[in-house]
């Protein structure tokens, strides 16, 4: 028997690509769940622009300061009483490493990924992760819309690659329940019919993996 509830979800992630629109679906979701948001804290890293500027030089730093930020954002949600109802995050704690593996050297990750190990499993799984997915084309429009000057120089190459590296993570990874999105030509987050479809879609997912694609649905 099913006991999946998609609002009955305590936690609930969305997940994708720089660009996607991550952040704006997860505070709509949290606004219409009525449940609190755990944001990434990006502009609180002291290394990141520099990361923009020189990668090679600031990506040992940038991670380990994402990552010790990232634990202690779950070891507060893991906290009996620190949030009272649903939350809604704009981050899987396991994006860290993801992000870990194109931007690090050789060295640098094998020291990464040994504290990776060790802190991972203290880290509890969501009810649910929502991964959205769009082109590297529209990517890159959608960074250049929001206009944040550090990401101007972001390129396709890096989106594609990084988009990669997501699907290759849920390929193997078996933990929470997937349900994925194709958000070329659907926007949940500015269009109240599309949302609304969305929010009934979600309330019909088992909580095993599913892929929504409106495009597919508009060419069968």
């Amino acid at each position: 028997m099913n006991t999946f509830s998609f609002e009955a979800c305590r936690h609930i992630v969305v997940e994708g690509p720089i660009g996607v629109g991550k952040s704006s679906l997860a505070r709509r979701l949290a606004r219409h769940l009525r449940a609190e948001l755990m944001m990434e804290k990006p502009e609180e890293n002291p290394f990141l622009a520099r990361f923009y500027a020189d990668g090679s030089r600031y990506a040992f730093q940038t991670q380990m300061f994402f990552l010790f930020q990232r634990l202690e954002q779950y070891r507060e949600l893991a906290q009996p009483g620190m949030f009272a109802g649903p939350v809604v995050s704009d981050f899987l704690f396991a994006k860290d490493a993801l992000f870990a593996q194109l931007t690090l050297s050789d060295d640098e990750y094998a020291l990464y990924a040994q504290m990776y190990a060790h802190l991972a499993p203290q880290i509890p799984q969501p009810d649910l992760v929502i991964w959205l997915q769009a082109e590297p084309a529209t990517l890159l429009q959608r960074i250049a819309r929001r206009g944040i000057p550090m990401e101007q120089g972001i390129d396709a190459d890096y989106l594609q690659r990084l988009s990669d590296a997501y699907f290759e993570h849920f390929k193997v990874e078996q933990g929470a329940p997937l349900f994925a999105i194709d958000t070329e030509g659907f926007n949940p987050i500015d269009r109240e019919a599309d949302f609304d479809r969305l929010i009934e879609t979600l309330k019909g997912f088992d909580g095993t993996r599913a892929f929504f694609s409106p495009r597919m649905m508009q060419v069968a």
